[in-house]
């Protein structure tokens, strides 16, 4: 008798530790399940809703993707780059990309990569041709992709040697197409960081504001 209450203790604690074992890890779930819900609602659904309202509510242009719209229409994006026809236009950097904002990326050609070399004197000689200048006068980021292949933005260098080309085609004076080129040039950002810059999509949209055309030429 003796032994069947020594066995029946020790089965009866083991019982009691393992429920209590099991309330232990039940009352440890919950904690970590209430706190992971609202981790998601707090960052995922209402940070999102707070931020996207009031950057919409400052900078409502900026909120909407900084568009440009004609006639009611939307044309683009003051912050990528998209291919113009005629010479009545200033041009961007080349696009590995094909100014897909989808598949946006660059070559990821090193450059000591011969087919990016031949690439490069390629676009050198059809840039010279088609500003009338000498090869060593073609800025270098006329010939060159950005990383992403969006970039709309190119140097007042690779801005002012255009401007004889645009002024001749559109008929207007040097002087005039290059006032649109320095009021469309900015400095470098809170006047620390980066270059000066001229963004090619707003000065050709300045350029047809000016002329009043109906709509913004090579643009969908």
């Amino acid at each position: 008798m003796n032994r069947s209450l020594a066995t029946s203790v020790p089965r009866s604690a083991r019982s009691r530790a393992a429920t209590s074992t099991q309330l232990q890890q039940d009352s440890a779930w919950r904690p970590a399940l209430v706190l992971g819900v609202s981790s998601l609602l707090l960052l995922g659904l209402a940070y999102a809703v707070a931020t996207t309202s009031v950057s919409r509510l400052l900078f409502p242009a900026q909120a909407d993707g900084s568009l440009l719209i004609r006639d009611g229409q939307v044309r683009g994006s003051q912050l990528i780059a998209q291919p113009f026809v005629g010479d009545g236009y200033f041009q961007a950097r080349p696009s590995a990309a094909s100014y897909d904002p989808m598949a946006a990326a660059g070559s990821n050609m090193a450059r000591s990569n011969p087919a990016l070399q031949e690439r490069v004197q390629a676009a050198i000689s059809a840039v010279a041709t088609r500003e009338g200048v000498p090869a060593a006068q073609v800025p270098g980021d006329l010939v060159t992709q950005s990383g992403a292949g969006m970039d709309p933005e190119i140097s007042p260098a690779a801005a002012q040697v255009q401007i004889a080309r645009v002024a001749r085609s559109r008929g207007l004076p040097v002087e005039r197409v290059a006032a649109l080129v320095q009021a469309n040039t900015r400095g470098p950002q809170w006047g620390v960081f980066g270059q000066p810059r001229v963004n090619v999509m707003t000065l050709n949209v300045a350029l047809d504001a000016q002329q009043g055309t109906a709509r913004l030429h090579g643009m969908p």
